[in-house]
């Protein structure tokens, strides 16, 4: 009588994890990206957030953005409960929620978008909190001036943190 063996030949065996190999390493870099793409969705949806809390504190105040820190915002947690962190993937700014306050005397040209005058970011969040200038003043965003994850925005002159 004949025995009958079970089993995978050690060919079998090698291809099934070939494949499994392939497909790891197709996946493993779109997993990645995901990741990188939630930290940006995570960013602008917590830019989103204070600056509703901004604008609900302009309305209780008569027109007047709050001269400070922001902390204000998060006093009694009134506004917001705190300032979030802002995670700026694939920029090399590590994630922070530090605000950078930008009260500077500097003359901005009429109609000049807030980012431009951010200068080289540093990651975190800046704010404008001086009512001299009238074209920035309560502008609250990324203190990054790379571009995002899609590529939109040009370095420099228009972050992805004008959403």
């Amino acid at each position: 009588m004949k025995t009958v063996r079970k089993g995978f030949t050690l060919i079998e065996l090698m291809i099934v994890v070939a494949i499994i190999g392939i497909l790891a390493a197709i996946a493993i870099p779109k997993f990645a990206d995901l990741i990188n793409k939630s930290k940006e969705g995570a960013t602008k949806g917590a830019l989103s957030s204070v600056r509703s809390a901004l604008q609900v504190y302009y309305g209780d105040n008569e027109g007047w953005f709050p001269t400070d820190s922001l902390g204000i915002l998060t006093a009694n947690a009134k506004y917001i409960n705190e300032i979030p962190v802002a995670k700026l993937p694939t920029t090399g700014h590590a994630d922070d929620r530090t605000v950078n306050v930008n009260n500077s005397s500097t003359t901005y040209e009429a109609g000049a978008a807030a980012e431009t005058a951010i200068g080289t970011g540093g990651g975190g969040w800046a704010y404008f909190n001086s009512p001299v200038h009238s074209s920035v003043w309560g502008t609250f965003v990324a203190n990054c001036i790379h571009e995002d994850i899609k590529g939109q925005g040009i370095p420099a002159i228009t972050p992805w943190s004008t959403f």
